[in-house]
C-alpha cells in the first residue's frame, strides 16, 4: 500500500480553497469526504463491539481476537490516510469518482462483518467463505485507490504538479501489484497450507501494511509531495 503525502506550508491571509502556488486547487471539504470518515470511524468502532457479546475462553483465543482487531485497525487507518490525502486535491463532483467513492466506503463497511466472521464464525465453511470474500474486500479497496492514484497522476488532467504525479504512479503500481495478490490469496493453497501454525494467506493480507509503513519509514520523500 502506498501514499503520497499532502505536506502544505501555512498560509498567511487569502482564501485556503484557492489555488496554491503550484497551481493545486485546494477544495473546500465536500461532504462525501465527511460520510467516509464517518464510515471510516464506525467500522473501527463495530470492529471492536462485534468482539463483545462472547468472551474468550482461553488466553490464545484472547490473542487471536487482539491480533484481528489490530489487523482491521491498522488497515482502516492506513487506508483512511490514503484516502483523504487523494481526496484533498481530487475532484469529486464527477460521476466516476463518486461512484468510485461509494463503492470504497461499502467495502470499507464490510470489513468488520466479513473479519469477524473469520475470526468468530461457528461454521468452519462460513468461516473458509467469510474470509475469501475478506481477501476480495481487501483487493476491491487497494483497486479503488490505486483508480484514484492514476486519476492524479494522469500527465494530461495537471491535478498535481508533474513531480507528485509520477509518485502517484508509483503508487498506483505498487497498489495495483498489492490488489492482486490479495485476490490470488483466496486460491485454496493459500487457506489450506499453514506456516507456523497460520494459513498462508492471513501473511497476504499483511503486505499491504508492510508496504505501507515500512516504504514510509524508509523512503519518506517517496511518499510524501509538497504544495509550496
Amino acid at each position: 500500500m502506498s501514499i503520497s503525502t499532502v505536506v502544505t506550508p501555512p498560509v498567511h491571509g487569502g482564501d485556503p480553497s484557492g489555488p496554491s502556488e503550484a497551481g493545486i486547487q485546494r477544495r473546500p471539504r465536500p461532504r462525501i469526504e465527511t460520510l467516509a470518515d464517518l464510515i471510516f470511524g464506525l467500522s473501527l468502532a463495530i470492529d471492536a463491539i462485534a468482539l463483545l457479546p462472547t468472551a474468550a475462553t482461553t488466553p490464545e483465543d484472547m490473542n487471536s481476537r487482539i491480533l484481528i482487531f489490530s489487523f482491521a485497525f491498522l488497515f482502516l487507518i492506513t487506508a483512511w490516510l490514503i484516502y483523504t490525502t487523494y481526496m484533498s486535491v481530487l475532484p469529486v463532483d464527477t460521476m466516476p469518482v463518486t461512484f468510485l467513492n461509494v463503492a470504497l466506503l461499502l467495502l470499507v463497511a464490510l470489513i468488520p462483518y466479513l473479519l469477524n466472521n473469520v475470526e468468530l464464525g461457528d461454521n468452519p465453511a462460513i468461516r473458509d467463505y467469510s474470509s475469501s470474500l475478506f481477501a476480495l474486500d481487501l483487493a476491491g479497496i487497494l483497486g479503488i485507490l490505486a483508480l484514484f492514484a492514476y486519476v492524479l497522476g494522469a500527465e494530461g488532467k495537471g491535478l498535481v504538479p508533474p513531480e507528485s504525479a509520477r509518485l502517484f504512479r508509483s503508487g498506483r503500481n505498487r497498489m495495483v501489484l498489492l490488489a492482486v495478490l490479495m485476490a490470488v490469496s483466496v486460491a485454496p493453497p493459500f487457506w489450506q497450507v499453514s506456516i507456523l501454525g497460520v494459513q498462508a494467506r492471513i501473511y497476504f493480507w499483511a503486505l499491504p501494511l508492510i508496504s505501507y509503513w515500512l516504504g514510509r519509514a524508509l523512503r519518506p520523500e517517496s511518499r510524501t509531495y509538497k504544495v509550496s
